[in-house]
């Protein structure tokens, strides 16, 4: 199928001579140029499932497609961008020089960009900054950095490890408009981890509910809010309404002691 297929995917770590299992059975789609949100309690394997999906980590059982192809394909041919949580630039290299990096490591390898290295920092809002270091920028820019060098290869997805988990809440919600305005203009298939449901909702068309140990999909929500999202989106009915879907999802998990009761302080 177009766009990411994941079938009965289960991943198992050795430890101390037994298979720990870290993941069982996750099965999700995308369709192309759709955004996924991964959300659950640390340790459920959110990460390790992106790794899965970049071909870091090979998975134990099941099936992994992009665009119906496997993850070994997409690396090698160059489709996937993935964006950490640290914006990870090299500090003795420019803006611009940054964003230029994986067009010069695939060399003649490389397909012809979408997009210019130049069209994409202006496309993230950093135009005046090309010849910048990463020192002298704000967290928000180095991300919008990272985020333009992710796309400079024109990959086919886009993985997102809590992009924004470093950043003080109004400048992630401003960093989450910033990557809405550039999906729009890339419809890049995204998928990205978060702790927040609030950007879930804000971000994705498909969300995807995890339980740890192992980690596993207990729910998966449709988002039919309208795009563009705008911050008037932050105050709909509707955004609340899921809000409140993935909260009792995440808090069904929790063990009974939690309850309403032994929350009233």
């Amino acid at each position: 199928m177009s766009g990411l297929s994941l079938q009965h995917v289960s991943k198992s770590f050795p430890l101390a001579g037994q298979a720990v299992p870290a993941l069982a059975d996750v099965s999700l789609a995308l369709e192309a140029g759709q955004f996924g949100a991964l959300i659950g309690p640390s340790g459920c394997g959110k990460s390790t499932l992106l790794r899965m999906v970049a071909d870091v980590f090979s998975p134990s059982a099941g099936q992994i497609t992009i665009d119906g192809a496997p993850p070994q394909q997409a690396r090698r041919e160059h489709q996937i961008g993935f964006v950490f949580q640290e914006a990870t630039l090299l500090p003795w290299r420019s803006v611009l020089e940054n964003v230029r990096l994986p067009l010069e490591v695939l060399g003649k390898a490389g397909r012809h960009p979408a997009r210019s290295p130049e069209e994409l920092v202006r496309l993230v809002g950093l135009a005046g900054y090309e010849h910048a270091r990463p020192s002298q920028l704000s967290g928000g820019m180095q991300q919008r950095c990272a985020i333009a060098r992710a796309l400079v290869a024109s990959p086919k997805i886009l993985l997102l490890d809590e992009p924004f988990g470093a950043l003080d809440e109004v400048m992630r919600y401003r960093m989450n408009f910033e990557l809405l305005r550039i999906r729009a203009e890339t419809r890049t298939t995204a998928l990205m981890v978060t702790h927040s449901i609030e950007e879930a909702v804000l971000m994705a068309d498909r969300i995807f509910v995890f339980a740890a140990r192992p980690g596993r999909i207990i729910e998966t929500l449709d988002v039919d809010l309208p795009r563009p999202r705008r911050l008037a989106t932050l105050h709909d009915p509707r955004f609340n309404a899921i809000v409140d879907q993935v909260r009792r999802a995440l808090f069904d998990q929790l063990p009974q002691a939690l309850d309403h009761e032994a929350l009233d302080v």
